[in-house]
């Protein structure tokens, strides 16, 4: 399972922490953690990703569904981003 996909979120996070693609990609990551609530994530925030985001979004997907959304690289990912954002 490559975890490439939050590499590339955190570049595209470092770059522009509060920017659309990263903000909603963020919010993503943060859904993907609570699966015995279903995951929810509002899809139509996808149409405010560009063509990168999304594919990036579908990556993130992906991973979960691969058991990717938790461990120790999620863990270090996801307080990565959450800084990156706080810091902005």
């Amino acid at each position: 399972m490559s975890t490439s996909v939050l590499d590339d979120i955190l570049e595209l996070m470092r770059l522009a922490p509060h920017s659309a693609n990263s903000l909603v990609l963020y919010a993503l990551v943060n859904t993907l953690e609570y699966e015995a609530a279903g995951c929810l994530f509002k899809l139509t925030k996808l149409r405010d990703l560009d063509a990168r985001g999304r594919s990036l979004a579908y990556a993130l997907m992906e991973l979960m569904a691969e058991g990717g959304n938790c461990g120790d690289a999620w863990e270090a990912a996801k307080a990565r981003m959450d800084e990156l954002v706080r810091q902005g």
